[in-house]
Formats: structure tokens, C-alpha cells, sequence
């Protein structure tokens, strides 16, 4: 298969989506994320979400003319209304608005609410701490997890995302969803129309299943069982209840084009490491980084992922035909 440098990729997304309706901003912010997502081996959050976004900018569930909107309520808080539209133009706008406030307080957060799928969340932590901060991202997303002992849908996988400066070196991401692997596994799975190992998902009977389809149907089983569906409940707090979003049973899926907007919700969280009363965090999460690396097979979050952004840098992406026989060679 053929592979394409990334800049080309992503100008030709950014393409798609807006001959599909999205205003430029928009369109070059998801197709950054889609791209980034796709190059660090994230294919839930990446080309594979291209024809869904495109159903649901043509349904109106995405609005590809909206531009987010921010307030100050409190000196340490940023509300933004993603007004109905992409994700990531409203994350860019936290991005560019929370060092500023984090450097001049210590700690500031921003609360995205009428917003979307948020991709690949640790990258969005990642730019902060690019920037020096530490950083917490928290986003729910429409109903997929049981509460522990129940059998409907009321939690998203919800994931959370956490980065950290290292010094001299990239920063340590972690980034994960509180379902036992992302619903974009099982995306994933029915595309190639291969099963999913027994474990991932429940039918819509409660029975354990191989079968994609049917776990798409059904719900997600929670990473570390009882205590995945209680940061699961956390994570409705902060991102939905905090943010005014709606909670995941409230929301229409991230995956067609039924229903309107989903109006989820993201919190970002930054916090300046020089404002927490001593000098020494640079010096203190290198220790830490040694202790887990000299260990024979222990590894720093996110390693792989580097690696594998690294080599798509350096060859190049593959893009699904389909992709291709739908918009043409990028």
C-alpha cells in the first residue's frame, strides 16, 4: 500500500471535510487529530472516523460552521461553548487560553460543554506539557458502561488523560478509557469483520460476546470491573454534571448520524509545576522516570506510541481504499 507524508494527509482530510461543510479552522483542527491519532497507531481515533464525522456534518448532528466561544466565570476557570460543532477547535481554544492562567495562578481549568468526540485525548494533555504543565483531561462520551451490578448503559468509557513534563525529554502521557479496551476497538473489529476476544464487551442480553456488532449494541465492560464503573461515575461529575453537558445516557452516539448534536463534555485541567512552592519537580519526576526505567522490561507510558509517531514521520501513512476510492488519491 502507499504511503503518504503526513503534511499531505492532512491537508487532504482537512479537504474532505470542508467541501463536507466544516468551516477552514475547523477542518484543519480534526484533520490534525485525526492524523496525529492515526500516526501514533490510534486507529480508533483516526482515518476510520473520517466517513462518521462526514455522516454527521451532513445530518447537522456536527455543526461545521460553529466557532467555540470562551468566558471567565472565576479568574481560574475557562467556559467554552463548543456550540454544537468539532471537538478539537474548542480544545485549541483551551489549549492556547489555559497557560497563560495556569502560569498566573498555579492551576486553571477549562470547561468545554455542547461538544463532540474528543479523539485521541492524552494528545491534548501532551500539548500542554509541551508547554511545561502538567496536565488532567476528563471527557464523557455517550453510554456504553453499566453501573457495576446493572445491565443498561448510563457511563461513556469516559476517558482520562495525564501528562507530565520530563526534562531533556518528550512528556509522559497516559491515556486511557475506563472500558476494558476503547469502543474504537470494536469499530475497528467490525470494519475488518473480525471477533473481539471474550471479555471486551456484553450483548444487549448480559452474555459475553465475540461478536463486534453485537457488543456495539450491547455495553462495555469497565476496566477493573466495580471500580472502572466508579471513575466512570467520576468522570460524568466532572466532565458533564461540572461542565453542563449532557450525561452519557443523555447523549446520541459519536458513531452515525442519528439523532442531534451529542453535546458531551470535556474538563482540562493544567497546573504550572513553579507554582506549587518549590524548584525542584524537574529534578523529582526524572528520579521518578529512572526508577521505572531501570527496571529490565518496565517502560515510561507512551513509549510506543512515540515510536511508531516517529516512524509514520519518517515514511509516512497508509490510507484505507476506501478513503481513496471515496475523495480520491491525497
Amino acid at each position: 500500500m502507499t504511503r503518504y507524508a503526513l503534511d499531505r494527509v492532512e491537508s487532504w482530510v482537512a479537504g474532505i471535510f470542508a467541501r463536507g461543510g466544516a468551516n477552514e479552522a475547523a477542518a484543519r483542527a480534526t484533520a490534525r487529530a485525526l492524523v496525529g491519532a492515526e500516526a501514533d497507531g490510534l486507529k480508533g481515533h483516526g482515518l476510520t472516523r473520517v466517513p462518521t464525522y462526514l455522516a454527521m456534518l451532513a445530518a447537522g448532528k456536527i455543526d461545521g460552521k460553529a466557532a467555540p466561544r470562551a468566558s471567565r466565570p472565576r479568574p481560574g476557570v475557562l467556559a467554552i461553548d463548543a456550540a454544537d460543532g468539532f471537538a478539537y477547535p474548542a480544545l485549541d481554544l483551551a489549549i492556547t487560553e489555559l497557560p497563560e492562567m495556569a502560569r498566573a495562578q498555579g492551576i486553571a481549568a477549562a470547561a468545554i460543554a455542547r461538544s463532540n468526540h474528543c479523539g485521541a485525548a492524552g494528545h491534548h494533555v501532551e500539548r500542554l506539557a509541551d508547554a511545561g504543565l502538567v496536565a488532567l483531561l476528563f471527557a464523557n462520551t455517550p453510554a456504553a458502561i453499566a453501573p457495576w451490578g446493572g445491565g443498561q448503559a448510563v457511563f461513556g468509557t469516559n476517558p482520562i488523560a495525564f501528562a507530565t513534563p520530563l526534562p531533556g525529554r518528550a512528556p509522559v502521557v497516559v491515556d486511557l478509557a475506563l472500558s476494558k479496551v476503547a469502543r474504537g476497538a470494536l469499530v475497528n473489529a467490525k470494519a475488518k469483520g473480525e471477533p473481539i476476544p471474550e471479555g471486551w464487551a456484553l450483548g444487549p442480553d448480559g452474555a459475553p460476546t465475540t461478536d463486534p456488532d453485537v457488543g456495539l449494541k450491547g455495553t462495555m465492560i469497565p476496566l477493573g470491573d466495580a471500580k472502572g464503573a466508579a471513575l466512570a461515575f467520576m468522570v460524568e461529575v466532572l466532565a458533564a454534571a461540572l461542565v453542563g453537558a449532557h450525561f452519557a445516557a443523555e447523549a446520541s452516539s459519536f458513531l452515525d448520524d442519528k439523532g442531534g448534536p451529542p453535546r458531551t463534555g470535556q474538563l482540562l485541567i493544567a497546573l504550572d509545576p513553579a507554582g506549587f512552592g518549590h524548584a525542584g519537580f524537574g529534578e523529582r519526576i526524572a528520579t521518578l522516570a529512572a526508577m521505572i526505567e531501570g527496571q529490565k522490561g518496565a517502560r515510561l507510558s507512551g513509549v510506543r506510541r512515540l515510536a511508531l509517531r516517529d516512524a509514520a514521520r519518517r515514511d509516512g501513512l497508509e490510507v484505507p481504499a476506501s478513503l481513496i476510492a471515496a475523495h480520491g488519491e491525497p
